[in-house]
């Protein structure tokens, strides 16, 4: 799947995710959801700030509770993806990303 695809479905899985937490609270997300939204908030800060500052200024413990989430599912690719540092995962984020997409795609 090229890239292109997976920032289209990560940002309309993200809307219907975001509607839900604004409406019912975070803690209603189950571990998809979270994960989804984790995903959207990391991708938010890379292709707008080039960085993770900004995603962390949206969500601050969305690389634990992405990486909690995806230790649920059972997810290794986003679990690994989510227990590098902040700056490991800023200069692999792009790299990463499809994989991860997929991964939580198939969730």
């Amino acid at each position: 799947m090229i890239e292109d695809d997976n920032e289209t479905w990560l940002l309309g899985a993200a809307n219907g995710v975001i509607e839900k937490k604004t409406t019912l609270g975070y803690a209603s997300l189950g571990p998809v959801e979270c994960l989804t939204y984790c995903l959207w908030v990391a991708d938010y800060g890379m292709r707008n700030a080039g960085d993770l500052v900004a995603a962390s200024d949206l969500h601050s413990s969305f690389i634990a509770d992405a990486r909690a989430a995806a230790a649920e599912l059972g997810l290794p690719h986003s679990m690994a993806a989510f227990s590098l540092s902040a700056t490991e995962l800023e200069r692999r984020y792009f790299e990463l990303f499809d994989d991860l997409c997929q991964e939580i795609r198939a969730a």
